[in-house]
């Protein structure tokens, strides 16, 4: 053995290859891995040039190293040819960007469909011919608040009884009621709510009520024209405690002083004298809350003007509920309504920010 100069062993010299004897086969060659990528991208199209540049390396590593492969690397160059082509069309055109639009707003059509079943307190939406309508709705599409909308979901309840369909005349009348009430406490502030707005409700169909099990009443606000932007939510979960004070205290009279009989003193006076007694509680109620609140800083002296003009009132409405005649009652109930405008209290809504468009007074008859 032959030593190296520092004393070690010298590496060995390698033989040379030994040849395979006549007839004995020889070793397939194998299949180039960069010609199969550049096939597969140039198929897929995910970046078309990369097939190109996969191509070319595949050619040259096949002739250095004899591998199989050649017609793969060239049909992905080919294919990888004509989507860059087709891409740099679709750039110069700009159908890509309609394409891309296009699948987008599908996209989103698909996301924001949802079941009617799945419609959730605070939820807005559209439904197709309008929110307005007396059909069966199965599907609606869900939409952002701030965006035009058909319908704002003010809660729901659950129908009780039992298993037998109640029919829809005794479902809408509940509706009804308890949909108002609802609506009601999503909206404290009556006054943001648009007059295109009405009280609107989902009820379980026959067909629901026996497949499904469905007792589910959902109310909701919806545009009776046109649409609505903006959530019309104004509760506890929207509003500081001051503002929920104040509509709390007077929206129990506002209730009040709509249950107003249908009739006249004159044909029905027993019923406007116990309504008048209704309306002298519900002030006596409405004054005792707002003065047993703490209203800050520039909402207290508006506040404290609201609760003088009530007091007034109260003093009319306590004698219209003691009237003996129709006259008495007259005498009476007309300058206690006119103490109770429907703009009462627009300067201390102006303290408290919240709306200041008094509702419009409906003409007579």
């Amino acid at each position: 053995m032959s030593t190296s100069p520092q004393g070690w062993p010298a590496p060995q010299q390698p033989y040379p290859p030994v040849p395979p004897p006549p007839g004995a086969p020889r070793p397939a060659a194998t299949t180039s891995g960069l010609a199969i990528a550049s096939l597969v991208t140039g198929i897929v199209c995910l970046v078309p040039p990369l097939g190109l540049v996969l191509g070319a390396i595949a050619l040259a590593s096949i002739k250095r190293k004899g591998q199989s492969g050649k017609g793969l690397a060239v049909a992905g160059m080919v294919l990888s040819l004509i989507s860059t082509l087709l891409v740099a069309v679709g750039l110069a055109t700009g159908a890509f960007k309609d394409f891309a639009e296009g699948a987008r707003k599908v996209g989103e059509d698909v996301a924001s469909t949802h079941s009617a079943f799945s419609l959730r307190t605070g939820d807005c939406f559209n439904q197709p011919g309008g929110a307005v309508a007396e059909k069966e709705v199965m599907t609606v599409k869900s939409v952002d608040c701030a965006k035009p909308h058909d319908a704002e979901v003010t809660g729901a309840f659950q129908l009780t009884g039992g298993s037998a369909f109640p029919g829809l005349p005794a479902i809408e009348k509940q509706a009804d009621e308890r949909c108002m009430k609802i609506s009601e406490q999503y909206a404290l502030d009556s006054w943001a709510v648009p007059e295109t707005a009405v009280t609107y409700y989902y009820l379980p169909t026959e067909q629901s009520w026996r497949e499904l099990k469905d007792r589910t009443v959902t109310c909701a606000f919806a545009a009776e024209k046109g649409k609505l932007t903006g959530s019309l939510r104004a509760d506890a979960t929207t509003l500081d405690a001051d503002q929920v004070a104040y509509l709390k205290a007077m929206n129990a009279l506002d209730a009040a002083l709509l249950a107003q009989p249908e009739a006249d003193p004159e044909k029905d006076l027993a019923a406007n004298v116990t309504w008048a007694g209704t309306v002298g509680r519900a002030l006596d109620g409405t004054i005792a809350q707002l003065k047993g609140h703490t209203f800050p800083g520039a909402s207290a002296a508006p506040v404290a003007d609201v609760v003088k003009e009530l007091e007034k009132a109260r003093k009319h409405w306590d004698k219209a509920a003691r009237s003996p005649d129709a006259d008495t009652f007259w005498t009476h109930y007309e300058p206690g309504w006119d103490a109770l405008p429907l703009d009462l209290g627009k300067d201390a809504r102006a303290a408290l920010k919240l709306s200041t468009k008094a509702p419009v007074e409906e003409p007579a008859g």
